[in-house]
């Protein structure tokens, strides 16, 4: 083949094992297409010969082969790109994935951002509002209507991106003219909700908006389209199928508005708008559930505008992957921001995490580092969860001193939207699943739920290797104005109340948008499958929901007005903020707070027992009374109890328990670490030594001695019994005492053995007086608990292995540690 060459191939035999592999890789990637089995200096000159022809093929199928300098392939790879990062700034973005139920319109949204000069008061009823007729379709024009909407009783099969095959079709009526003043609706973009819409009157229209896909309910959240728009005149717009039965509609919230000719023309974003805004009870008879409306009438600012009305400011898939990219392709931002990929949604979207620290210097440093884990979106009509996040990555990934700070300090764990198919999809509560996430914390089915089942696994790793120190959860709040916890009262009394302490020191540090009043803290039985209560299960203290309303305040100097983007991205700062006080070595505010708490607590207790017609001292036992009794339920959501298992998925379920019980069977014990073996190595080394001590002292004579003294002996195990339960838990004590040496477990038999050795030379042979421990019958001389002995060495003077044995008690074998 290369006569040239054959002196070499009879002087080199052996390949090299990692050039062999690496030559099978390239030739199955089809970058090298000569034998592999060569010897590495003819490979060489084979590569020095067909370089040219190499560079000079076809385009290579990969970007893996690294190139030097002067454009020459180097059979080297690259690491893994998206292990790293996700985005190139060359790149698209990663196109949503659809069910491929839905019908998608090529066109893309873009909405800017704005925050109004004035702020946006609530909406004053007048008592004059209209209470429209609810007609339907049966006295009005369709002019929008969504066609095979999946609802309860079908369920997810695939995605696709742009979702449904085929030609979109025109489901908006078509104008018979510049006259023709019908609007044209729109909705199916991301996040867009609206299945149909009813034309009841010239500028009258009843709207329907579609369920969470795969169910028949959860209809709050609405963001949608109208075009062919006319000025100075009112229309009224009635949203028919609502369920709620209360809103913060009834109490002035307004609906959104986005008008695109004002955007483009003066920069205007989304804001408040609507009057007559009236929310009230469907009198239509459905025959299963009962529907609430919500009708208010606006007049459009201009002429042939597009314009949007969504339920609060909307926050698309499309605009996180847009800030991750930003974040990416920052040289600053992605040198302590590292962006990974959690897991892949039911339809195939990325659920994406950061991983936000500085870089530690040392191995130490970077393993005394605490972790705080945040999330949002599992709820995806609750975009106002999207917005106090972005808060929180614009200040923790900035330059500020106090951001340095934090990410010196800690580890944040961020999924900034768990739920991205609900996103996309346009859904106000559920997953492609057709159930609440936020309910399914503790799921077995990793197919099935693998947003949140990944999240907790995360997090339980996470706790494995260091301390969790806060967990929040951001949601939306639909009945309650302001921003509030939900928590978890601790069951220890070591740490009681403490859990109150971080929103206590939020609400001083944002006044007028933090409510701690409205914060609770009792963990329902129906709540047992949310985020907070799991991730409070496993062990994390602080582990909160945040929810922050649809509305606005109604505190301070932001009392009755609507909550903006900018304040919603203040209180992700003010998280931060309030994270430096919690931890602050000065334990000052830390203390202030927890005799604040204990104030507070002692007059809700003093309130309570008032209502229920109760004069009772407190004093001394009040902090004995259960939280929970004193506080009432976390309302609010329309989904407190959970829906259970979609049919389909039950078989599943049943077989996946199956499938542990047998497990767990066949399980063997869980591998120790090196720690837990080596201290149980040297308690079955004592025992072992101790026992063996025993057999020597009985085959010495020892068992004629207990013949005589029966009664001696009896007391002698009933003391050593005593002695045994009493000293179990300074043995374990004193394994634990220094977590950087052990004790050795000869040296330790040895100061045992002098010990007794010690004791029989002092007392008398024979000497039939119970021989309990001294400190049982001496209560004040026990040590001090935690409290190192002092054991001088030469106490107890060695004695040799050659001396005679002595006659010694049965009792001395306890463990008499001081």
């Amino acid at each position: 083949m290369f006569p040239a060459l054959e002196t070499e191939l009879k002087q080199e035999t052996l390949p090299d094992p990692y050039e062999d592999f690496m030559y099978h890789h390239l030739q199955y990637y089809g970058y090298f297409k000569g034998p592999t089995c060569l010897p590495s200096t003819v490979r060489r000159q084979i590569e020095a010969v067909s370089r040219d022809s190499l560079m000079l093929r076809s385009p290579l199928k990969s970007r893996q082969l690294l190139h030097d300098k002067f454009g020459e392939v180097k059979p080297c790879l690259q690491e893994p790109r998206d292990l790293f990062a996700f985005f190139s700034s060359s790149g698209p973005l990663q196109a949503p994935r659809w069910p491929i139920e839905c019908e998608v319109i090529k066109e893309s949204l873009c909405h800017i951002e704005w925050v109004p000069p004035q702020p946006e008061y609530f909406y004053q009823p007048t008592g004059n509002e209209k209470l429209p007729e609810i007609v339907g379709e049966e006295k009005g024009t369709v002019v929008y209507q969504l066609d095979s909407v999946p609802t309860e009783g079908s369920y997810f099969t695939s995605a696709r991106v742009g979702g449904k095959r085929g030609i979109i079709r025109e489901l908006a009526v078509t104008l018979q003219g510049p006259e023709d003043n019908t609007l044209l609706f729109e909705s199916r973009f991301e996040s867009g909700n609206l299945q149909k819409a009813v034309r009841v009157d010239t500028y009258e229209y009843e709207l329907t908006l579609r369920t969470d896909l795969y169910t028949n309910k959860h209809t709050q959240w609405f963001y949608f389209r109208v075009q062919n728009t006319r000025k100075d005149v009112t229309y009224r717009f009635t949203i028919v199928n609502l369920l709620k039965p209360k809103s913060l509609y009834t109490i002035g919230m307004k609906p959104l508005m986005y008008s695109q000719l004002d955007a483009d023309t003066h920069n205007i974003g989304w804001r408040r708008e609507g009057k007559e805004i009236r929310y009230f009870k469907n009198n239509t008879e459905d025959g299963q559930q009962t529907f609430y409306c919500l009708t208010w009438t606006i007049q459009f600012p201009h002429d042939q505008d597009t314009c949007f009305f969504a339920h609060f400011y909307p926050y698309t898939y499309t605009d996180l992957q847009c800030y991750l990219l930003s974040v990416a392709n920052n040289p600053v931002q992605s040198q302590f921001c590292k962006l990974r990929t959690l897991c892949r949604s039911l339809a195939g979207n990325t659920v994406y995490l950061l991983t936000i620290t500085n870089p530690s210097r040392t191995p130490q440093e970077a393993a005394a580092k605490k972790a705080v884990v945040l999330s949002a979106r599992v709820h995806p009509g609750e975009s106002n969860g999207s917005w106090i996040m972005k808060g929180f990555l614009d200040f923790i990934l900035s330059n500020s001193p106090d951001a340095q700070l934090l990410r010196d300090i800690f580890i944040f764990k961020v999924v900034p939207m768990l739920n991205p198919d609900g996103v996309i999809v346009g859904n106000y509560r559920c997953s492609l699943a057709g159930r609440d996430l936020n309910r399914h914390y503790k799921t077995i089915l990793k197919e099935s739920f693998p947003c949140i089942w990944y999240t907790r696994n995360m997090i339980k790793r996470l706790l494995q290797e260091r301390e969790v120190l806060l967990y929040c959860d951001f949601h939306g709040h639909s009945r309650k104005n302001n921003i509030f916890l939900y928590g978890c009262n601790s069951n220890d009394r070591k740490y009681w109340l403490h859990e109150r302490i971080f929103p206590l020191m939020l609400s001083k540090n944002a006044p007028d948008k933090f409510s701690f009043q409205s914060c609770n803290f009792k963990v329902q039985k129906c709540k047992e499958g949310t985020g907070r209560v799991v991730m409070w299960r496993m062990g994390i203290l602080n582990s909160y929901t945040m929810e922050s309303t649809f509305g606005g305040s109604t505190l301070g100097n932001k009392r009755d007005t609507h909550f903006t983007t900018e304040d919603l991205k203040s209180l992700g700062y003010h998280v931060c903020d309030t994270l430096l006080d919690f931890c602050d070595p000065d334990r000052t505010k830390f203390m202030q707070c927890l005799a604040e708490l204990k104030e507070l607590l002692q007059k809700e207790i003093y309130k309570k027992f008032n209502e229920l017609g109760q004069d009772m001292d407190l004093e001394g036992s009040w902090s004995d009374i259960s939280l929970s009794d004193i506080e009432s339920s976390t309302s609010g959501s329309d989904s407190s109890l959970s829906d259970g298992l979609p049919v389909h998925l039950l078989n599943i379920a049943h077989e996946v328990n199956q499938k542990k019980k047998m497990h767990k069977k066949k399980k063997k014990k869980p591998l120790q670490t090196r720690k837990q073996r080596n201290e149980q190595y040297q308690k079955n080394n004592l025992m072992r030594e101790l026992k063996l001590t025993e057999d020597i002292l009985e085959r010495a004579g020892f068992a004629s001695t207990l013949q005589k003294q029966p009664t001696f002996f009896r007391n002698s195990e009933n003391a050593s019994s005593s002695t045994m339960r009493n000293e179990k838990p300074r043995l374990n004590e004193l394994h634990g005492r220094d977590k950087g040496s052990s004790l050795d477990p000869s040296k330790m038999t040895s100061l045992i053995l002098t010990k007794h050795k010690e004791r029989m030379q002092t007392e008398k042979p024979g000497f039939t007086v119970s021989c309990s421990p001294k400190r049982s019958t001496n209560p004040s001389q026990e040590p001090v608990p935690d409290m190192k002995p002092s054991w001088s060495r030469n106490r107890f003077p060695a004695t040799k292995r050659g001396r005679a044995a002595m006659t010694v008690y049965p009792s001395l074998h306890i463990y008499t540690y001081p």
